[in-house]
């Protein structure tokens, strides 16, 4: 293997780029050039890159036949790495990161220049002592008129990899690259672990997750928001939490009925968020309430799937209540372990609003709940990468409020259980 000083050599006088490749259509690109020093660099310093460029990875994915069957250097054209662009991402799991700063260095000296983006790391915010600690987030290497952006992700609770916005500190030179083209770092983003795979594109060896398509549509869907620590600890100073042995067995067996639920529907591919009470709770207090008595999820209607009842009594939650229609108010409700209940609120859009019915199981008697448009954003909650309305206040605040439980409920003195929900403003159907 070449040494460090060799590589920066050879690719300053252009050797091994121009001469072997520049016969061949589009292998004497600018981002070509780009994209092989830095995998050059990367490798040579054993740094475990994978590519996540989104356009990139959809071309590969419509031509995965082809990309399987090509050998390095047994290509006559590039198609990938050589359509014209500003940038192209990849991403490295910071855990399998062994010498960062050394790597840095390096990059400078083969040409790159670098840009470092760092924050705190949120995973400590809970803890006083640690807030505050500053982990890498972005690098951006820039080499000629292409960058490299590197996507630094973080492992999360839940087994889930996380990465955080990209914020320009007052130094930064705003020209350095045009940032706003940048697909990733507008807000911190949340994704599955992808398995990987390595592949020879353009003549380049590199690593890609094995589902590409499934890592392109994850993007458009990344958004993540952080549970509001400082706010949670104020509650808590004002209103002392439970920590009875009643208090906490519930929320142990809330914790592990959302993770069946979870289970359950991402099995049947049904994607679900916090509501009610449960979304109440990681919001002001970023833990389940223990007096809740249930665990909220909403659906939207569209995503019902007709064995959905089945599934959950396959994984042992009888149905105790289904009130209303597919076509209109469907609410179901299952029973777990301990006296905890699960119900599921399913969730209708009209032009300018999105609605859920209600059932009063005495009477029959029928409501129609309001909500704001809304849109779904990744957390993490209770260990679990769960999703939670983006809109979350405007969200609980149609939930909750009517006269004095609007205030009650989100300061402290409501319960954010199913009951809550009957002091809501109602229109009879």
């Amino acid at each position: 293997m070449k040494t460090t000083e060799m590589l920066s050599e050879d690719n300053q006088n252009g050797a091994g780029l121009s001469k072997s490749k520049g016969s061949r259509i589009g292998f004497d690109s600018t981002q070509w050039r780009a994209v092989k020093k830095f995998i050059m660099l990367t490798s040579n310093q054993n740094v475990p890159v994978f590519l996540i460029d989104p356009l990139i990875l959809e071309l590969i994915n419509k031509n995965f036949e082809q990309v399987k069957n090509t050998s390095q250097g047994s290509i006559s054209q590039c198609t990938f790495f050589c359509v014209p662009r500003d940038f192209t991402a990849f991403a490295l799991q910071y855990h399998l990161w062994k010498n960062e700063e050394g790597w840095f260095r390096i990059a400078e000296n083969m040409g790159f220049q670098c840009l470092k983006i760092e924050s705190k790391d949120p995973r400590l915010d809970g803890i006083d002592s640690l807030s505050g600690t500053e982990i890498p987030l972005h690098y951006i290497c820039k080499l000629a008129a292409h960058a490299i952006h590197l996507v630094v992700f973080h492992e999360r609770s839940g087994n889930y990899l996380w990465h955080g916005h990209l914020r320009l500190k007052e130094h930064i030179d705003r020209k350095f690259v045009p940032f706003r083209k940048l697909q990733f770092g507008r807000y911190p983003g949340a994704f599955d672990r992808p398995e990987l795979q390595q592949v020879t594109v353009d003549g380049l060896e590199v690593l890609i997750p094995k589902d590409p398509m499934h890592f392109v549509e994850e993007v458009p869907h990344s958004r993540f928001i952080e549970c509001r620590y400082k706010e949670a600890r104020a509650f808590f100073q004002q209103y002392l939490d439970d920590n009875t042995v009643e208090a906490m067995a519930f929320r142990k067996s809330a914790k592990e009925l959302l993770q069946l639920a979870a289970k359950t529907l991402n099995k049947l591919g049904v994607p679900f968020w916090l509501s009610s009470g449960t979304c109440l709770g990681w919001y002001r207090q970023c833990n389940i309430i223990p007096y809740s008595k249930d665990v909220d999820l909403g659906i939207f209607i569209q995503d019902y799937k007709s064995d959905i009842i089945l599934a959950f009594q396959d994984a042992g939650l009888p149905l105790k209540h289904k009130f209303g229609k597919v076509e209109d108010s469907l609410e179901l409700s299952f029973q777990g372990k301990d006296d905890v209940k699960l119900d599921i609120f399913f969730f209708y859009e009209e032009t300018d609003h999105m609605w859920n019915g209600g059932t009063q199981a005495k009477t029959g008697k029928k409501f129609k709940y309001l909500f704001p448009k809304f849109t779904l954003c990744w957390t993490e909650f209770v260990d679990m990468k769960v999703h939670v309305p983006c809109e979350t206040l405007e969200y609980i605040e149609a939930n909750y409020v009517a006269h004095v439980c609007n205030t009650s409920s989100l300061r402290g003195q409501g319960g954010g259980s199913l009951e809550a929900r009957s002091s809501r403003p109602a229109w009879p159907t």
